[in-house]
Order: C-alpha cells, then sequence, then structure tokens
C-alpha cells in the first residue's frame, strides 16, 4: 500500500522496524525534535514512528523514511500528513542534523508534492513550520510556498505555507 519514491539522491520509502534508531537519533536531538514534539526516550520513539505508520491506514497516505540511496543511510523522515485537527493536508519533513545542509529536505518535499499532486490528485499543499524554523522556512520557499497566515497547531504558533498548485507556476 505505500509507494516507494525516488528522486536522484534518495529513496522514499515505507518506515521499517529497523528505522527505529534512525527516529530515535531524530527525537534525541533538541534542535530537530523540538519541532516535531520534543524530545523523548528510544521507546516513546518507537510509539511515535508506529503512529506515523498508522496514519497510512486511516488517511492513505503518511510520511515515507527518507534514505541516502549510495548509502542505505536513514536520514529522516517526510511525507503527507493530516492528522485529527490538523489545519490542513501539508508535506513535513524533519532530517538528522548530519543531514542538514545538503540539499535532501528539498529534493524530498518536491518529491512528495509531486506525489500529492499527480498520483493522489491534490489540489493543494501546505507546510505548517514553527516560525522560528527558519532552515524549514527557506525550504518550503524554496518550492515556491507563500508565508498565507499564522495559526495555533496544537500548543505553538506556527505559520502555513502554500506550494503552488498542480497548474501553478513554481
Amino acid at each position: 500500500m505505500i509507494p516507494t519514491l525516488e528522486t536522484e539522491r534518495l529513496r522514499l520509502r515505507e518506515l521499517r522496524d529497523g528505522d527505529v534508531a534512525g527516529i530515535a537519533a531524530l527525537y534525541a536531538d533538541e534542535s530537530t525534535a523540538k519541532f516535531i514534539g520534543g524530545v523523548c526516550d528510544e521507546e516513546d520513539a518507537w510509539r511515535r514512528m508506529s503512529m506515523l505508520v498508522g496514519h497510512w491506514t486511516l488517511r492513505g497516505f503518511g510520511y515515507f523514511a527518507v534514505e541516502v540511496k549510495q548509502t542505505s543511510e536513514f536520514a529522516g523522515i517526510v511525507g503527507l500528513w493530516n492528522p485529527r485537527g490538523w489545519p490542513e493536508r501539508e508535506a513535513a519533513y524533519s532530517l538528522l542534523g548530519a543531514h542538514h545542509g545538503k540539499g535532501y529536505a528539498t529534493e524530498a518535499v518536491a518529491r512528495v508534492r509531486d506525489h500529492a499532486y499527480r498520483d493522489l490528485g491534490w489540489t493543494t499543499l501546505v507546510s505548517c513550520i514553527a516560525l522560528e524554523n527558519t532552515p524549514s522556512i527557506r525550504v518550503a520557499e524554496k518550492l515556491g510556498a507563500k508565508f498565507e497566515r499564522e495559526t495555533m497547531n496544537r500548543s505553538f504558533k506556527v505559520g502555513v505555507w502554500r506550494y503552488p498548485g498542480p497548474g501553478e507556476k513554481r
């Protein structure tokens, strides 16, 4: 049910039990975890990963593991996300610190955005980004997303960046 998507350098695939160490590392690093639910231990990281996997069953779309093709290394997560109570369907992403600054997030988000538009037939997509998360804002803006509004996302304020639709200039 979960497709594998590819880019020139990345493979976006289903999350597997073997990814828990990478997920745990993502949630152990305060600089990344503060934007995705906060720091937690490996046991809670496994539970959070299970929630991401379950999203596929409940919504028919979800997060992918980001794997570097050349090394098969787990680099982070990217996907289409819309849990109950969320502002709207979004492209969400978080990479391990060792993979920041390589263009992987931009490449992965572009691929899931294209999957949403081409394969799922969506006509709009946003990213809800904490206002102080400037690297993620830069990724969204590189892909043509424009700031639209501020909203509360659970307990913190986020900006909503809207991507150009399938027929719009990017």
